[in-house]
Order: C-alpha cells, then structure tokens, then sequence
C-alpha cells in the first residue's frame, strides 16, 4: 500500500521551507494560547525537554498521553520554554485518518506537520504503522494518544489501545517512554459548548495543568520469553497476525502488547491522580 502524502512529509520537501513555515504557525498559535490567553502549569517539564534535545542520535522517543480535545496536538507543547517551532526537533504525532487527511488540503498540511495518518480499527500491521517504525528506527520523537478517542470526561485512563505496545515491542531499538498527563484543554475546546458543538476558536482564561512523568523502563527481552511461554496457556481470538521478528505468534504478541499497555496506563493513572492534587 502506497503512503499517503509521502512527498510533504519528507524533509527534503522543497528543501524543508513548507515544514518550517508549518511549525513556525503552529508553534506561535500554541504559545499564544498556552502562554498568554489561558493560565498553563507544567510540572517535571525539564525531563521532556532534555529528552527532545539531547538524548543519543540513535534513541527513538515515545511520549504518550491522555486525550482530551481535539487541539491537545498542538497546545500541550506550547508551554513556556519548550522548542514548539523548531520543525526539526518537533515529534512525529499519529492522527487519525478520517480527521486529518478528509481531502488534498487537509493531508497536505498535516504532512507538512509531521503527521501520520491512521485509520482507527485498521490493525497494528496498517502500512502507514510500518512509516512511524521508521521514523523510530531513525532515533525520532512519537506521539501517540494510546486511549484512541477524545475523551472530555474527568475519569480514569481507558484501557489502551495495543498501537502503542507495538510500536515499542518492534521498534529496532527499544524508545524511551515518556508518560504525559494533561487536563483543561477540554476546556479550551469543550466537544459541546457552542450550539453543541465546538466553539470556532479556542476559548480562553482556562486553568491548563500538564504533568510530566519519568521514563517507563520495559524488560523486553524477559517479556517477549514469558509471552512466548504463557501465551500458550491464553485463548485469544485470531485476526491472522504473522510471526513477528522476535518470533512471537500472534497469542504471544496479544500478550506481549496486553502487558505492556497496562503497565503504561497504570503510570498514566498515577499520573492522572496525582494531577487532580497538582496546585497551580
């Protein structure tokens, strides 16, 4: 299957001037709503910015996040002291397809934004999964939303999607994790606010709080043997997975990804509680 849009969302695009432009746009929009037009608090933000900015060439890096609204993507990187409209160090987000890339326009401008497109309930092996192991394997920055959905209500982390616990399990070299939770921009675009929809531009004077957890460490080497070992003894239904590099079938790597997520949303629940105590 072809990529969609693969040209724009190449750095040698026009010599990487569209991109620039994109992330210029997009940073100075984020900032101002951030920044200046809501009341935003980051705790821990040091440890995601070093992570941006100097881990090894070589280590891919993948944040994840809870969701709640549809501009979390950009604005979360709009705090104060955070490289937002520095095109080559900005992350690599997935998006969904339906949303994003509806027609020309639309794909080419989140191409430019280093988007990838997904099409929701298409499976782990989608081609367009195979572009963010790339981007992984050239030691990127991913953002995923691992939830799936935006989700406007105050309640604990949904179960995970396993995208994310792929992209981690058969990644060339094993992402550091960074675990992020936010909340209030939901209130910057509520879901159902203006005429029950969303309001035509962000709102403002909102309370933003985002707090940043430390790397989630994974032992794959010792996971992968124990999904190979008591997969064995687990029913799961089959949608014909292949055998993955690591030789797991598709029980094993049910497990695998099923262990994986709930260890990430156990953090981004911790997370989530200890944000509800976070002063401003």
């Amino acid at each position: 299957m072809r990529r969609k849009m693969e040209c724009a969302a190449s750095s040698k695009h026009l010599c990487g001037f569209p991109r620039k432009l994109v992330f210029m746009a997009a940073g100075a929009f984020a900032k101002a709503i951030t920044c200046h037009l809501n009341s935003t608090s980051v705790h821990n933000p040091e440890t995601l910015i070093r992570l941006v900015r100097c881990r090894p060439p070589s280590t891919p890096l993948i944040t994840v996040s809870n969701h709640m609204s549809t501009l979390d993507d950009p604005l979360m990187w709009g705090f104060r002291g955070f490289p937002s409209a520095d095109a080559r160090l900005a992350r690599w987000v997935l998006a969904a397809d339906d949303i994003c890339f509806k027609n020309t326009v639309l794909s080419y401008f989140f191409r430019l934004g280093k988007c990838i497109p997904i099409t929701r309930g298409g499976g782990i092996y989608q081609e367009h999964m195979n572009e963010a192991l790339d981007r992984l394997s050239e030691g990127g920055w991913l953002h995923t939303f691992p939830e799936g959905k935006v989700s406007q209500e105050n309640e604990p982390i949904r179960r995970l999607k396993w995208g994310t616990a792929s992209l981690i399990e058969r990644a060339p070299v094993t992402p550091v994790v960074l675990p992020i939770v936010h909340c209030g921009f939901e209130k910057v675009m509520p879901e159902k606010s203006f005429f029950g929809r969303r309001p035509p531009l962000p709102l403002c004077k909102k309370d933003i709080r985002i707090i940043i957890g430390e790397p989630i460490e994974f032992d794959l080497p010792r996971l992968r043997q124990a999904a190979k070992s008591l997969s064995r003894e687990m029913s799961y239904p089959s949608v014909g997975w292949p055998t993955n590099s690591h030789g797991l079938d598709e029980a094993a790597q049910r497990w695998l990804y099923t262990n994986i997520s709930d260890q990430i949303g156990t953090v981004m629940e911790s997370l989530r509680i200890t944000l509800k105590k976070f002063k401003v």
